[in-house]
């Protein structure tokens, strides 16, 4: 494996790194014998000193590429008027620390906390430890009295644990809340599990470049998280390159591939010239795959590959191509699921789940929705170029509607984006009144009422005036809703679901949403029937689920076709 190049960043020791006469190499100087260690190769000496010790800056840089050819040496110039003062300190080093361009996939850093001032040292070994520099302490001591063959002394090198300094980790709980605030977008959320699961998140983001699942419904934000979270590696230097995302249901075969890991030119009927893909481009960036669960076989291959090795193949091409990148994925559905029918590699899940969060629908969220509300109010005003308000009666009556269980939401938060978007729109003088809110309600439940007579949960939409009958945003297949109750109303209809009792009517809930998925009645029994198949010498899967559906007077060939 390639050694990365070792960069260290010091400050300058006034005391400790003075002399100017030959008698100075007789002395140890920290800044000069970190690069007199035989087993210390440092490849770029980035020293950081004030202007008025320009002059002896200049001296250590000159000793420094003396002692070690191959390093380079470079001074940065930071300045401030009383090296004690600790707000000083930090300020002038934490702006160095967010220009100074780090590249922690390509280089390794050390932090030398042995020369500046005790206040100099402490500063950097905060910034250190809150990443805003991206590496590792080192501390160097001279040589014992006795030893004077070790002329350099000697060097520790610190990794820190976070969990062994919590007293100093505390003053960054600060930053943290703005990171998680960030996360989410800045709202003010109220739903405790929500909260804890964003908290969660941020520190995993943080401190991890390993594979992230972001699970839940259609429009619960998994795409919106899944950039801020990129934004958020991104302003800690964490990643250098882009932010690349596909949406995995848009794209089949050959295209599929060449969409991901590129072609060369005249691989296949149309590649007129080379395509480099997203996994290149995605390199020292942040790869978010939306709907991973639509990958085809052959896409989940490579795709475990390039995670695993950090290189590919491009379609037509025999030469491998390199890509680091961070993966983050979502979907809707439960992979393990996926799994257990066939359709996904169960070591790619494996791959993939080290990290997984489940995102709540707006539903499991009604805390959140006064928030959001005032939210989706700013963005619209930034939209429309107006200030958009709310009168308290109309403000009253769509939150009472909103958290209500008429308020279905089965779009999740894109639902109530174009639901607030539009009041907005319609609001006279940009102020809206009980009457637009009105309006508002009859589109929404309009629109979830022919949802449902289709066969599905609608979602509002279209013109001004009018729900689109067409357009539904219930997870994929079958009407399937947001929750296993709604589609047992889908298929059955109110008043049958009605009747049912409570054990049965959640029962025929998970069956038709394993059914949602199949292919084939006996694709469907085999994972209903996973453990009670595996106790019987002759299984017919598919006769056993035909005569439970009967119960219910449920044809399967009028729910997909025919099946078997």
């Amino acid at each position: 494996m390639t050694r990365k190049p070792t960069v260290i960043l010091g400050m300058l020791g006034p005391t400790l790194d003075t002399g100017k006469t030959p008698e100075r190499w007789s002395r140890w100087r920290p800044s000069v014998a970190l690069c007199q260690h035989e087993d210390l190769l440092v490849d770029r000496f980035e020293l950081i000193y004030q202007g008025r010790f320009e002059a002896l800056a200049g001296t250590v840089m000159e000793d420094v590429r003396h002692v070690s050819p191959e390093t380079v040496v470079r001074g940065h110039v930071v300045d401030v008027d009383d090296p004690w003062d600790f707000e000083a300190v930090y300020g002038a080093l934490h702006d160095f620390a967010r220009s100074y361009p780090f590249a922690p996939e390509r280089e390794d850093y050390l932090i030398h906390i042995t020369t500046g001032t005790h206040v100099a040292q402490i500063c950097l070994f905060l910034l250190t430890e809150s990443r805003y520099f991206p590496g590792r302490l080192i501390q160097t001591s001279p040589p014992k009295r006795d030893r004077a063959e070790l002329a350099a002394g000697s060097f520790t090198i610190i990794d820190l644990d976070l969990s062994k300094y919590d007293r100093i980790a505390s003053r960054f709980h600060k930053e943290q809340l703005e990171g998680v605030s960030f996360l989410k977008s800045g709202i003010a959320t109220r739903n405790a599990g929500y909260n804890k699961l964003i908290e969660r998140i941020e520190h995993v983001a943080i401190a991890s470049r390993a594979p992230i699942l972001l699970m839940g419904p259609t429009g619960a934000g998994k795409s919106q998280l899944a950039r801020r979270i990129y934004d958020l590696k991104k302003g800690r230097r964490q990643v250098s390159g882009d932010f690349v995302d596909l949406n995995c249901a848009t794209i089949r075969g050959d295209g599929a591939m060449s969409a991901l890991f590129g072609h060369e030119k005249g691989s296949f009927t149309g590649a007129l010239k080379d395509r480099p893909g997203l996994l290149r481009k995605a390199h020292e960036g942040v790869l978010f795959l939306d709907e991973i669960g639509e990958l085809g076989a052959d896409e989940q291959a490579m795709l475990l590959r390039a995670i695993e090795e950090k290189a590919f193949l491009p379609v037509g091409s025999d030469r491998e191509v390199r890509s680091e990148f961070q993966l983050l994925a979502g979907t809707n559905r439960d992979l393990s699921l996926e799994v257990a029918a066939g359709r996904f590699r169960e070591d790619l899940l494996a791959r993939i789940n080290l990290w997984t969060f489940r995102l709540p629908g707006l539903r499991e969220r009604v805390e959140d929705i006064e928030p959001n509300l005032e939210y989706e109010l700013e963005a619209s005003a930034r939209l429309l170029g107006v200030r958009i308000t709310m009168s308290r009666d109309a403000r009253g009556r769509f939150l009472r509607f909103a958290t209500s269980r008429e308020a279905l939401w089965p779009g999740n938060f894109r639902d109530f984006n174009a639901a607030v978007t539009r009041m907005a729109t319609l609001a006279p003088g940009g102020r809206i009144g009980v009457d637009v809110v009105e309006e508002e309600i009859e589109r929404l439940s309009e629109a979830w009422r022919r949802g449902r007579a289709a066969g599905g949960v609608g979602s509002a939409g279209g013109g001004v005036g009018e729900a689109s009958g067409g357009v539904r945003e219930a997870s994929d297949g079958m009407g399937q809703a947001s929750d296993g109750e709604d589609v047992v109303v889908a298929v059955l209809g109110a008043r049958r679901a009605a009747v049912l009792d409570p054990f049965d009517r959640v029962q025929l809930a998970e069956v038709l949403r394993v059914l949602k998925g199949a292919r084939s009645l006996s694709e469907a029994g085999r994972v209903l029937f996973a453990a009670s198949r595996a106790k019987k010498k002759s299984v017919n899967d598919a006769d056993r689920l035909r005569k439970y559906l009967a119960r219910f007077d449920i044809d399967w060939s009028g729910l997909v076709g025919d099946g078997g």
